[in-house]
């Protein structure tokens, strides 16, 4: 039976770590977990709680969403957390809630 490169679409042969079309890694069948990924439960948090200095994007490589919480925190001398806080806080809800359940790289978060 043929495999697909979820990111793709291009066949890989079975067994392939890696799709040579795009680079990507491929998850082996029968592995639920990937033991190098990433917490969904840490990132929420770091969103939730540290959210306006950009912590969970940075965690998750999300480096341009980071970068712009944080200045728009301290730029405004922290008038505008606020405005960073609110958006951290609706990000962490997403990640915990698993609408968001990638990281930068694409690979899937860990439970």
């Amino acid at each position: 039976m043929a495999k697909f490169c979820p990111n793709c679409g291009n066949e890989i042969k079975d067994g392939a770590d890696i799709c040579l079309n795009c680079g990507k890694a491929v998850k082996k069948e029968g592995s639920n977990t990937n033991p190098g990924g990433k917490s969904k439960i840490a990132a929420g948090l770091l969103g939730i709680f540290l959210g306006s200095f950009g912590v969970h994007n940075f965690y998750l490589g999300y480096t341009g969403k980071a970068v712009a919480q944080l200045l728009i925190t301290i730029l405004t001398c922290g008038f505008g957390a606020a405005i960073s806080g609110v958006w951290a806080l609706i990000e962490g809800i997403l990640i915990l809630t698993g609408s968001i359940n990638t990281d930068a790289d694409g690979n899937e978060l860990a439970n």
